[in-house]
């Protein structure tokens, strides 16, 4: 059977399938459109079957921010090859999940999978274009940020993204020292905001290491105590947003170079993604 040009691009248009995949879908479905669209849906499910297996390493980091700004969303889709990491195809699927969610703020990952996207569900569009690439693609992370003014960021290569919550002041200003701020958070990898938000099990861990390392150097008692307390702050100071130096200006403390966008300017909560870390 012959199908034509407008046909074969009216099916590519709606599954985002490759040319040659639609073309041999329209003819085993006898030139019709929806049952070829059903037919690269199991050409997709058996693919995710298959490479159920198969380690989906790569990927691209999504993130945007809502109209006011007060909340942000990252999405994180992966594949098997940064050849498909890259292709325009993926990418364009991957700003549609991500305008789905902004559009109706699913709670979960799962939730998101079951919006309607298309002609069917998110879910059904990955497996869908896991048809298309011959690779496993799954949507692994969804996560929210919400915040008196929230940014988002997407650091050169599309492999991390980090979402900051700020709040005491408001205006472009705030959001670009928003942006500023998640470019350390990028760069740095900070633990926590602040220490009172580290991880009291992680402070533990890391006085015994050095309690551990003093009684090798011979100390102990309230000599060994004092040595501790100081080498926690070292470590506060190198793994707490707030405290750190701030990468763009070393005099200064990410704290201090809030205060200076807005006196009582600070940072509430963030949140940092990325592939294979």
């Amino acid at each position: 059977m012959m199908v034509t040009a407008q046909e074969v691009a009216a099916l590519r248009k709606k599954t985002g399938a490759g040319m040659m995949d639609c073309k041999k879908a329209l003819i085993e479905a006898g030139g019709n459109l929806e049952q070829a669209i059903d037919l690269l849906r199991k050409k997709g499910q058996k693919i995710c079957a298959d490479r159920a297996s198969h380690h989906a390493s790569e990927g691209t980091v999504f993130a945007c921010a809502s109209l006011d700004h007060r909340e942000s969303f990252l999405l994180v889709l992966n594949c098997e090859t940064d050849f498909v990491a890259k292709n325009e195809l993926f990418v364009q699927l991957g700003k549609t999940i991500l305008e789905v969610a902004v559009a109706h703020k699913p709670g979960t990952v799962a939730a998101l999978h079951a919006l309607p996207l298309g002609d069917g569900t998110v879910q059904e569009a990955i497996v869908s274009f896991a048809g298309t690439t011959g690779e496993k693609i799954t949507l692994s992370t969804y996560v929210t940020l919400a915040g008196a003014v929230t940014v988002p960021y997407i650091h050169t290569g599309n492999r991390l993204a980090v979402l900051v919550a700020l709040q005491g002041a408001q205006g472009e200003a705030v959001i670009a020292a928003g942006r500023d701020v998640a470019m350390q958070i990028a760069a740095m990898h900070p633990l926590a905001v602040d220490k009172d938000q580290v991880d009291p099990a992680v402070v533990e861990r890391e006085a015994a290491v050095i309690q551990a390392q003093l009684m090798d150097e011979g100390y102990d008692g309230v000599k060994a105590e004092k040595i501790t307390q100081g080498r926690l702050h070292k470590f506060f100071q190198e793994n707490t947003l707030l405290q750190q130096p701030f990468v763009k200006n070393g005099k200064l403390t990410v704290a201090q170079y809030l205060t200076i966008i807005a006196p009582s300017l600070t940072v509430t909560a963030f949140k940092r993604i990325g592939i294979g870390e």
